[in-house]
């Protein structure tokens, strides 16, 4: 890549942020919503059989959607930057994230729990939460905010930054694929397996980069830096997904507090229960995480 390429690459990193504090686009146009439409569609059309019939179909049906992706992609990126920036905002949600968990934090500080336990189940997390205690909902969006900072803002533009829109597409779609179909049940053990394993390996340096930009940023925030660092080394490896476990231990630790999943995993155990002001405290850590993590993700790029 040329150096006016570089550069560009940057600016449209930069400016992808900036229109993202407008909102997602309505959903008739959203590339994401395309994406679960057809993950949805092909998941419809699946039959019982073997596990590695399953597995085929899966590998198959994850594979044609992958492609066009990749393919829509490289279509439409690398005219300009400023064509790119746009496109690549569909491609990432902090303002919706961000949203989604001061709502909960919100509903939680009104003593709505009902409305808290809703508002988790439909912007945060796929687990039943109508029997979640306050404190469960309130671990439940500190975990679901510092996953997503990793899955759906670092992740996308670290891609972007490494292979431009083609490889951010490629990858918003193989995190949604593993969002829908990534579960150790009967039906989607199987069929869902590359697309767990795909997210899992694009996932491995983004979930790093966001714990360590975690880890720096506490006390910018205001927090234990300590903790969270002696939370991260013990924990990270504790939950099932190899990824996950290295952004939540980090804020487990920097906010002082226990998270856990029922008969799953506890970080940082010897922590208190959340609060619901540990929702607002969350949320300035992930702003503070991500204010490092773009210069570390805009110095490094594609070179010719």
């Amino acid at each position: 890549m040329s150096t006016e390429r570089h550069s560009g690459s940057r600016r449209a990193l930069l400016l992808a942020l900036l229109v993202d504090t407008l909102g997602e686009p309505p959903a008739r146009v959203h590339p994401v919503v395309w994406m679960g439409t057809y993950l949805t569609a092909r998941r419809r059309r699946w039959r019982s059989g073997p596990p590695r019939a399953r597995l085929m179909v899966g590998a198959r049906d994850w594979a044609a959607g992958a492609a066009v992706a990749y393919a829509v992609g490289r279509a439409l990126g690398g005219w300009h930057w400023l064509l790119d920036a746009p496109l690549l905002k569909t491609l990432l949600a902090r303002k919706a994230l961000f949203d989604a968990v001061g709502e909960v934090g919100a509903a939680l500080r009104a003593g709505d729990l009902p409305a808290a336990r809703r508002l988790t189940a439909w912007h945060l997390v796929s687990r039943d939460t109508a029997q979640l205690s306050a404190a469960e909902i309130a671990g439940a969006a500190i975990e679901s905010l510092a996953e997503n900072l990793s899955d759906s803002v670092v992740a996308p533009l670290l891609a972007y930054r490494a292979g431009g829109l083609p490889l951010a597409a490629l990858y918003r779609y193989a995190n949604t694929a593993d969002a829908m179909w990534g579960y150790r049940t009967p039906e989607l053990e199987h069929a869902g397996k590359v697309a767990a394993r795909t997210d899992d390996l694009l996932n491995l340096a983004p979930a790093r980069l966001t714990a360590v930009c975690a880890l720096l940023a506490t006390p910018l925030a205001g927090l234990s830096g300590a903790v969270a660092h002696r939370a991260w080394r013990r924990d990270a490896r504790t939950t099932d997904s190899p990824n996950a476990g290295h952004p939540m231990s980090a804020f487990a630790g920097a906010l002082g507090i226990r998270l856990t999943k029922r008969g799953q995993y506890a970080l940082n155990a010897g922590g208190r229960d959340p609060e619901p002001g540990d929702v607002d405290r969350a949320l300035r850590l992930a702003r503070w995480t991500l204010a490092l993590a773009v210069p570390a993700l805009l110095i490094g790029g594609r070179r010719a």
